[in-house]
Formats: structure tokens, C-alpha cells, sequence
């Protein structure tokens, strides 16, 4: 995994993660799939299949050296923190959008249940991550739509809005003093109004 990743340039690959939750139906997984075939970018899919389901056909052959399809558990902030990551493709959960800003990669969203796409909206009203256009009839989404919104946030100058708001945001996410001070401040909050209700 490592290996690959140092050969890859500099904030060129896509990490692509949907959760453990998440199962995709089989035109989902090739829509993605062949999403990624399609943009030219350099990926790393943490793809942990729960079923039948098959990549398409010839598929792995054609990515071979620009892609990587790792089907065990990886580990997410050792990968999204390595510099050939630009990107992150992920499923809006909520501990991925704090792993993907901590580490200033501009975030492609494709939410698939409960909060993810609250969590997909709130980050597009911010300019922080860019949802994947789904049919407002059906909700599904082609590998067109996947592969220009990778385009988009990963390397056109359209996109550039996506990426630099991420890097300001990591500043604050990534800050462990600024969050222990948060967490202090909470607990000593909560002392406080324990010792005015004990006195009461």
C-alpha cells in the first residue's frame, strides 16, 4: 500500500471509502467503478464487499498501475494523511468528513444513508465537499457524473473553491491543541453547573 503511494505525484490520488455500513448494489459499484476508469486519476478504493456483487469485467486489468482495489480493512488516517492524496471520495459519514478536512483533501461526496446526506448538503453550502449529481426521480447516479465530479474537485480550476476551503478548514480540525483546550473548557462547564446543583 505504502510502496504504491510513494511512487504516486503529489496530491494526484482519489482514496475512495464508503464506511462500513454502506452496501452497494451492483450498478452502484460499477458506476463507481467505471467512474474512476474514466476520470484518469491515480486511486486507492478501500472496497469491502458484502455480497455478490463483482467489479466489472476486464476492469482491474485496465487500472492496473494507476489504480488500486484493496478489499481488507485499511487504515484511513495513515492513508488520507500521506502527501500523494488530493482527494477523498467518501460516503459523508461523520468521522470521514473530520478525517478528510483534518487532512485538507478535497472531499467528493456520495452519501447513501441517515445522516450522510444532511452531512453532504452542509458541506456543499460550505464549499467543502462536492456532491455527485443523482437522478432526482430515481437517486442514482452514472459513471460520467462520477468521473467529472472527480475531475472537478481534484484538478480543474472550477474546483479550486473545493480544495482551498478544505485547506483552510484543516487548520482548525487538525489543531489538537485548539481541541484539547474545546474539551477542557467543556468538562470544566459541566464541573461547574454539577457543583451549583449540589449546593441547590
Amino acid at each position: 500500500m505504502e510502496n504504491w503511494l510513494e511512487k504516486q505525484e503529489k496530491g494526484s490520488v482519489v482514496y475512495i471509502a464508503f464506511g462500513s455500513e454502506a452496501e452497494l448494489s451492483q450498478d452502484e459499484l460499477t458506476e463507481i467503478a467505471l467512474g474512476l476508469e474514466l476520470s484518469e486519476l491515480p486511486f486507492f478504493w478501500v472496497l469491502r464487499k458484502r455480497g455478490p456483487n463483482e467489479l466489472p469485467d476486464g476492469f482491474l486489468e485496465r487500472v492496473k498501475g494507476r489504480g488500486v482495489v484493496w478489499t481488507s480493512w485499511a487504515p484511513q488516517p495513515r492513508i488520507l494523511s500521506h502527501d500523494s492524496v488530493g482527494g477523498f471520495l467518501t460516503h459523508a459519514g461523520w468521522g470521514s468528513i473530520v478525517d478528510g478536512i483534518q487532512f485538507g483533501r478535497g472531499l467528493i461526496v456520495l452519501p447513501f444513508l441517515s445522516d450522510q446526506g444532511i452531512n453532504a448538503r452542509i458541506l456543499e453550502e460550505k464549499k467543502l465537499g462536492y456532491s455527485i449529481p443523482r437522478d432526482e426521480q430515481d437517486g442514482s447516479f452514472d459513471r460520467e457524473s462520477v468521473a467529472e465530479s472527480l475531475r472537478l474537485v481534484m484538478v480543474e480550476e472550477d474546483g479550486e473553491i473545493y480544495r482551498n476551503k478544505v485547506k483552510e478548514m484543516s487548520g482548525l480540525f487538525g489543531d489538537r491543541d485548539r481541541q484539547d483546550r474545546y474539551v477542557d473548557n467543556l468538562l470544566g462547564f459541566l464541573q461547574s453547573r454539577k457543583r451549583i446543583r449540589e449546593r441547590n
